[in-house]
């Protein structure tokens, strides 16, 4: 694993051999907030690594104790004291956390959220977005807006396409915290794990997504998404589609023969 040397004061970014990029949250007195300067650079980040060939999956996880604890409501609180009662920063706040949770699913590069502590608010919406999230035993999640008059309409989008509607409406109105081992009964997270376990199984999981092909896996990406909004008629024809496409990849043709021959594919991600 190498660090890589960056403008970015609020994140640690590393890329190891296997393809792996993690970006770190790393403002630890902010509990991770999602800050406007926090959330420009976790775009950066994204968008430098779906540029990137040598990137294969993307992991974000934190330092501290709090994963991410949402909006920084210092932040939101000081912008009142604008000559607009800070309703042009509120504006451009919003639109960029919806570009952040954007770029995650649009991203040809599977993201992965590593969650090692408390994901509340924007930062359940951050979880949420991932293709995939795992979390420590100790993880806490919760979208908690409605205790403090502010219902969390946004992450309630992402939250509300990954489980459902019964219980995406309990966090939402309730605004209580849910366990780990909840948050996997529902869907938000693929899996718990013991806290000393919780990276190897991340960067597990990373690396055998890393081996498959590219191109594939961008193609499959990007596939899952527009089926998801489209009614079943739609989506058999889309992905069919899709499917034809892929059956002229050259890695179709290498992972067919090998699966044939009983050996290993060698990717080309053509």
């Amino acid at each position: 694993m190498s660090e890589i040397m960056s403008d970015y004061k609020k994140l640690i970014i590393s890329i190891d051999t296997n393809g792996v990029n993690r970006i770190t949250l790393n403002d630890i007195p902010r509990r991770n907030a999602l800050s406007e300067s926090m959330i420009i650079q976790l775009i950066s980040s994204l968008e430098q690594a779906a540029l990137n060939p040598s990137v294969k999956v993307i992991i974000i996880s934190s330092k501290g104790s709090v994963f991410c604890s949402g909006h920084d409501l210092k932040e939101i609180t000081n912008a009142r004291a604008e000559a607009d009662h800070g309703k042009a920063f509120f504006i451009k706040l919003m639109a960029l956390c919806s570009k952040l949770m954007q770029t995650i699913v649009t991203c040809p590069k599977p993201v992965i959220a590593e969650v090692s502590g408390v994901a509340t608010a924007a930062g359940c919406q951050l979880v949420a977005s991932c293709d995939l999230a795992y979390a420590a035993e100790e993880a806490k999640f919760c979208t908690p807006g409605v205790n403090i008059g502010l219902f969390c309409s946004t992450p309630m989008v992402a939250v509300s396409r990954s489980i459902s509607q019964k219980n995406s409406m309990e966090m939402l109105l309730t605004g209580d915290m849910i366990s780990a081992v909840r948050a996997e009964e529902i869907g938000l997270i693929n899996r718990s794990t013991p806290m000393k376990d919780l990276e190897a199984t991340v960067t597990l999981m990373a690396k055998k997504i890393a081996s498959k092909s590219n191109l594939t896996v961008k193609t499959g990406k990007k596939a899952f998404y527009a089926q998801k909004e489209m009614d079943l008629a739609r989506a058999y024809e889309h992905t069919s589609k899709v499917m034809v496409e892929n059956l002229f990849y050259e890695d179709a043709k290498e992972g067919i023969s090998a699966f044939l021959e009983k050996r290993e594919p060698d990717w080309n991600d053509r």
